[in-house]
């Protein structure tokens, strides 16, 4: 799971945010404190052997975007550009761009396929002290079971 949520948070850099925002801070893990707008991969849940023989298993892995909220209205738009299914902005697009042309490995090999299941949890958060809005992204990703 390390190589999968370090590709996720290296595709996840690709979005380009709205002029006059800066770029996207991403991390494979949770961070102790975040540097808005901020991606990072969070708990994931396993389904061991989906297939025979430890053929694949179907993990669940829930990421964040937080972004700061200077302005209720300006940090929500931002984060609905985040949220969108396609776009220069969308996280969506930018992580499923990383899933490869069909019959590669998705991530760089790190995976066999990926997509981003749901949104969810669009609300304020707090982070190490401070207020965020954010929500929740779940990607299903689905890989070999008897890999290291």
């Amino acid at each position: 799971m390390a190589q999968v949520r370090e590709a996720i948070a290296a595709a996840a850099r690709a979005v380009v945010l709205p002029d006059g925002i800066g770029k996207l801070t991403c991390s494979g893990y949770v961070p102790d404190a975040v540097t808005a707008p901020h991606f990072f991969c969070g708990e994931y849940t396993v389904e061991f052997d989906k297939g025979m023989r430890r053929s694949y298993d179907d993990v669940e892995l829930t990421c964040r975007v937080l972004v700061g909220k200077g302005d209720d209205v300006a940090a929500q738009r931002i984060l609905d550009a985040l949220l969108a299914g396609s776009g220069p902005s969308s996280l969506k697009a930018a992580i499923e761009a990383a899933r490869g042309a069909p019959g590669e490995a998705a991530l760089g090999g790190a995976c066999d396929d990926l997509h981003i299941k749901r949104i969810q949890g669009y609300r304020w958060y707090d982070h190490a002290g401070a207020s965020y809005v954010g929500a929740d992204l779940v990607i299903r990703i689905i890989g070999e079971g008897d890999a290291p």
